[in-house]
């Protein structure tokens, strides 16, 4: 099991370089799209980000029940993951999300657009290991989500809540299914 000291600090230090990579660049903050970009209102956001949340997961449900790759990703990742309690699941979910988001979304994708920001966030999902070599098709279409939330919300906050929604429910899931 990954020490939960070791991920958050791993996390921990991508959110530190998005934050500074965005500042040094644009002046502005990585969950701002950009300083002249009109934010939606807040529940807007939240209800978008919460919706894809949970549409992403029903997706990769339905991938796992009806595709074998599916199924071989999701035993993979249940074997690695192991058992996990619900504390220890939402907080790698709340870190993971949100640094990724800052990372990809938030400093990245204002650079270099929203295709090569989501060709990169599916290329660092990429495992060379078979039973997981598909989950990078999965970030791909996440990323494409996440991407799109963020161009359309204006701000980190829906791209970031459905990232989170979708780690926390998937890795809680992906748990219970160890033997």
């Amino acid at each position: 099991m990954l020490s939960l000291r070791l991920v958050l600090s791993f996390y921990g230090a991508m959110l530190a370089l998005a934050v500074a990579w965005r500042w040094a660049v644009d002046g502005v903050l990585p969950w701002q799209n950009s300083p002249a970009h009109a934010v939606l209102p807040l529940l807007w956001r939240a209800g978008a980000g919460l919706g894809a949340g949970v549409l992403l997961v029903w997706v990769s449900r339905l991938w796992t029940a009806r595709s074998e790759a599916g199924r071989a990703l999701a035993a993979e990742l249940g074997r690695l993951i192991g058992p996990i309690g619900a504390g220890r699941a939402w907080a790698l979910a709340l870190t993971s999300g949100l640094a990724e988001e800052a990372f990809f979304r938030g400093a990245l994708q204002p650079r270099v657009g929203l295709a090569a920001a989501t060709l990169l966030f599916a290329a660092v999902h990429f495992v060379p290991v078979p039973k997981l070599r598909s989950w990078a098709l999965f970030a791909l279409a996440a990323g494409a989500v996440f991407g799109a939330l963020f161009e359309a919300t204006g701000d980190l906050l829906a791209p970031a809540l459905a990232h989170v929604v979708v780690n926390g429910l998937n890795l809680r899931w992906l748990g219970a299914r160890t033997p």
